[in-house]
């Protein structure tokens, strides 16, 4: 961009930063934000539980996200979904700007917390 004074690549002074151009954030830059946040929002997982997945689709300045998770049991399923869907609204708006309208929230499976002082294994 010539600014006038002859020197390529200098901004003209009369140009707002609006009028400057646009920035675009990828819809998986988004999802790995995301996910990452229910990461956070749940805190420790079991060991076999697979990490959030999320999927994201931008329209304009929104982002609808949907987070696929596993979660221990027993826990209060509800209120697990509950701080991660607060935590991705949080956090995707926080890091990139936009709105979240709305966070689906599925869990795909249920892991069992191992007893304690129980074995391993088969007993008879």
């Amino acid at each position: 961009m010539n600014g006038g004074n002859g020197e390529p690549g200098t901004v003209p002074a009369g140009l707002q930063p609006g009028e400057r151009g646009a920035t675009t954030i990828a819809d998986r830059v988004v999802a790995k934000i995301a996910a990452r946040a229910a990461r956070e929002a749940l805190g420790a997982l079991p060991p076999d539980a697979a990490p959030p997945d999320a999927t994201v689709v931008v329209r304009h300045d929104a982002a609808r996200v949907r987070i696929v998770l596993d979660l221990p049991y027993p826990s209060d399923i509800g209120a697990c979904c509950g701080a991660v869907r607060r935590r991705v609204v949080e956090r995707v708006g926080a890091l990139v700007g936009m709105q979240v309208p709305e966070v689906t929230v599925r869990v795909e499976r249920l892991h069992p917390a191992p007893a304690y002082g129980t074995a391993q294994g088969r007993t008879r």
